[in-house]
């Protein structure tokens, strides 16, 4: 079990800082697909953010034990 992640004495659960990290990384991911014009091959675009964002925050929450 993680514990809490102290951030200037403020203790934040551990999947709050994840989905932080992913909530940064899915906004940088959304500007590039909107730029290289591939939301127009997307049905739903809010529904497909909303797994994007899922996806990346499993992936981060799977990779940041072994990164820290």
């Amino acid at each position: 079990m993680i514990g809490e992640i102290d951030l200037f004495g403020v203790f934040l659960p551990p999947l709050l800082v994840w989905l932080g990290i992913a909530l940064l990384l899915s906004t940088a991911l959304r500007a590039a697909l909107h730029r290289l014009g591939l939301y127009r091959y997307v049905w739903h675009r809010p529904l497909f953010d909303l797994a994007l964002l899922i996806i990346l925050t499993g992936a981060v929450s799977y990779a940041a034990p072994r990164l820290f």
